[in-house]
């Protein structure tokens, strides 16, 4: 606020909007998951933002959802490689036995609490079948 820089406190009000109005519905406190799954929507939703302003032509908009992801992506942790989440997947499909497509919703299980905010159930999901599939 004191760097007068406009954009980012009014994406960072946003957010803690975002996190007030949740805190109030669930009536406590959030803990990091729910944190980070918060920014995750955020960022998801800028992504759409940035990605229908560009199929309208409108780079005006186009470049201010570019921006708030920016700071967005400030407050995630670091993404998981592939690699990364390549080996998770590995030792998720190895702890829940599954051999075939039909188990990914075990393997995903395992998977989905060990990503912590730093990989979308998407690219889990990718990984996990690409490795039950071959």
């Amino acid at each position: 606020m004191r760097s007068k820089d406009e954009l980012r406190k009014s994406t960072i009000r946003m957010v803690l909007a975002s996190i007030k109005m949740a805190e109030v519905e669930k009536g406590e406190p959030l803990d990091e998951q729910r944190l980070l799954s918060l920014i995750q929507k955020e960022v998801k939703s800028r992504q759409e933002t940035l990605s229908e302003a560009q199929q309208a032509g409108r780079e005006d908009l186009a470049a201010r959802a570019q921006a708030e992801l920016d700071i967005l992506q400030d407050y995630l942790p670091r993404p998981f490689s592939d690699e990364e989440l390549d080996a998770l997947a590995r030792q998720a499909v190895a702890e829940a036995g599954a051999s075939s497509v039909r188990e990914m919703g075990q393997v995903m299980k395992i998977l989905m609490p060990r990503l912590q905010g730093r990989a979308t159930g998407e690219q889990a999901s990718q990984a996990v079948r690409k490795l039950l599939q071959s």
